[in-house]
C-alpha cells in the first residue's frame, strides 16, 4: 500500500513540474496543496494608491504564541520584470513562514507601466513600509531580510548593492539584516530580447541595470542560491557577483544546486516539492545566522 501511495505521489509531483514548463498554471496546482493552518494571512494591505501597490503579510501561528518580535522576510517574486501576482506565491510564503518568520509578499508595478530604473521605486517603497509598520504585526524592524527569485532577486540584490535606491526613502543597505537571491540576474549583459532592451533602455545606460557594476563591499550579508542547470539565468550571474563582492571584502555566501534549473530555484520551496528541504535549509540557516 505504501509503495502505491509513493508511486502516485511521484507521478503527481512529476505532473506538477511538467506544468511549470508548459502553458498551464503550476502555481494554482501547488497552492492548492499548500497547508494554510500554519499562518494567518493579512491580505491586500496598501502601501500606495496604484492597484499593484498592495502587499500580503503572512503571520506564522507560532508567532502569535509569544510577544517576542519576529524576523521579517520581504519576498519579491520574479516574472521578467513584466508579470507576476502576489497570490501566486503563497507556496513560497508558507515555506518561509513555517520557519517562524513573518513574510511579506508585495505586488509592484512592472512593464509596461514602468521601465528601469523606475521599476525599482515600488520595491523600495515596500521596504520602507515594512521598516515603518511591521512592528504593528509583531515584526522586528531591525531584522528585516530582502529576498527574491529571478527578477525579484535582481531587485532585492540591487537595493543591497546600489545604495542610491534605498536613499530615496532615507534608508541604506545595512538597515537590512541580509539578502537572499534565488537564481538572480546580476550580470546579464548583453540583452537579447527586444522586450528587455525596451525595459532597460537606452542601450548606453544598460550598464546601470547590472548589480555587479555597483559592488563596493559595503552590502549587508548576501546569500546567492544558484541552480547549476539553469538555462534561463546562467549560473555565472551569481558566481561573478560573489567573486566581485569577495574581492571587495564584502559578505557573501553561494550555495549551488547541481541538478536544479531556473524554476526549481523557487518551486522546491513548495511543500509538495520540498523533499528533505535541500533548498529551504540553507535559507533557514542564513536567516538564523543573521
Amino acid at each position: 500500500m505504501m509503495q502505491l501511495i509513493n508511486h502516485k505521489l511521484s507521478r503527481y509531483l512529476v505532473a506538477i513540474m511538467a506544468c511549470f514548463s508548459s502553458a498551464c498554471s503550476p502555481v494554482k496546482v501547488l497552492n492548492s496543496l499548500v497547508p494554510e493552518n500554519g499562518y494567518e494571512l493579512v491580505s491586500a494591505v496598501e502601501y500606495g494608491k496604484h492597484q499593484r501597490q498592495k502587499l500580503d503579510i503572512y503571520l506564522p501561528k507560532m508567532a502569535q504564541q509569544t510577544n517576542a518580535l519576529k524576523k521579517v522576510i520581504i519576498f519579491y517574486y520574479g516574472g521578467n520584470w513584466d508579470s507576476g501576482e502576489r497570490a501566486e506565491y503563497k507556496f513560497a510564503a508558507e515555506a518561509l513562514a513555517g520557519l517562524g518568520h513573518i513574510v511579506v509578499v508585495p505586488d509592484y508595478r512592472v512593464y509596461p507601466d514602468v521601465l528601469f530604473p523606475e521599476l525599482m521605486t515600488d520595491p523600495v517603497s515596500v521596504a520602507k513600509w515594512v521598516k515603518t509598520n511591521i512592528k504593528k504585526y509583531n515584526g522586528d524592524a531591525n531584522k528585516v531580510f530582502l529576498a527574491g527569485h529571478s527578477a525579484g532577486a535582481h531587485i532585492a540584490v540591487m537595493m543591497a548593492i546600489n545604495a542610491k535606491y534605498l536613499a530615496v526613502e532615507s534608508l541604506k543597505p545595512t538597515d537590512f539584516a541580509g539578502v537572499i537571491g534565488l537564481a538572480g540576474p546580476y550580470d546579464f549583459l548583453p540583452l537579447k530580447s527586444d522586450r528587455l532592451k525596451t525595459i532597460f533602455a537606452p542601450e548606453a545606460e544598460q550598464w546601470k541595470s547590472q548589480p555587479i557594476n555597483f559592488v563596493d563591499g559595503k552590502n549587508p550579508p548576501l546569500l546567492l542560491a544558484v541552480g547549476m542547470k539553469d538555462g534561463t539565468v546562467w549560473p555565472r550571474n551569481s558566481i561573478n557577483l560573489a567573486k566581485k563582492i569577495k574581492e571587495n571584502n564584502g559578505q557573501v555566501e553561494v550555495v549551488e544546486f547541481a541538478s536544479y534549473g531556473h524554476v526549481d530555484m523557487v518551486a522546491k520551496l513548495a511543500k509538495p516539492l520540498r523533499g528533505n528541504g535541500e533548498l529551504l535549509k540553507p535559507l533557514a540557516a542564513f536567516i538564523n545566522k543573521y
